[in-house]
């Protein structure tokens, strides 16, 4: 192949079969990916990209994106539970200081009030600090989570709610959404549809079989002239 400007690549037939080989097994990769993370909270379906002259480059024309649709919202059983009905993320500082963003809403609290997600990490609010309940409540039912991400607790000496901070919901360059809309207890499961993962691996697979039968003929006809080579 030649590209005018001087870029230039040369592969036998047999690279080629290996190469699209290798693409086909990485794609097939991804979509097993999204087949197991079907049913885990939070988990956003990955859409496989592949660039110009993959036939020739293999496995370096692929990349990924981020499907950030909004998946299956279910009813739970715990207060603490949040689900997002519009695009965003939840942000999670972790013990090394980094941040993570997140859609996975099982949060619980530790015994010192603060939030935190189901890995343990701190859930931080709009101001970008922990989220830390003024006291603990009698009751997980005590603590309200408005459409917002208001979180107030419940006190029982004084029959008011306590404010404990606004959860940060941001969109994924970490700018702040305006509009979260947060749902208290309830959950997002996945975005991915089984049926549409299994009809993409068909065509998939049937080009790598493909590539392999190629590859098997090409390999045997070479093998063939090698023999007769030698024994001329």
């Amino acid at each position: 192949m030649k590209l005018q400007g001087g870029v230039s690549l040369s592969k036998s037939g047999l690279g080629m079969s290996i190469s699209a080989m290798h693409l086909g097994m990485e794609l097939m990769g991804i979509g097993s990916e999204n087949i197991t993370g079907s049913d885990k909270v939070g988990y956003q379906r990955k859409e496989p990209v592949v660039s110009s002259f993959a036939q020739y480059i293999g496995v370096h024309a692929l990349s990924t994106a981020v499907d950030d649709q909004v998946g299956r919202i279910i009813v739970s059983q715990s207060p603490l539970d949040v689900a997002l009905s519009e695009k965003g993320y939840f942000q999670l500082l972790h013990n090394d200081g980094t941040i993570e963003l997140t859609r996975d809403g099982r949060f619980h609290l530790n015994k010192d009030g603060e939030l935190l997600s189901v890995k343990g990490y701190k859930v931080l609010s709009a101001g970008g600090e922990p989220i830390v309940l003024p006291k603990m409540p009698d009751e997980l039912k005590d603590i309200k989570i408005s459409k917002d991400g208001s979180v107030a607790v419940f006190d029982s000496s004084t029959r008011k709610m306590i404010d404990a901070g606004k959860i940060a919901v941001v969109s994924s360059q970490g700018a702040l959404v305006t509009e979260p809309c947060v749902q208290q207890q309830c959950l997002e499961y996945s975005n991915v549809s089984l049926q549409q993962e299994f009809m993409e691996l068909v065509p998939v697979k049937r080009n790598f079989d493909a590539n392999r039968q190629l590859f098997m003929l090409q390999n045997s006809k070479l093998s063939r002239a090698i023999q007769e080579l030698g024994s001329a």
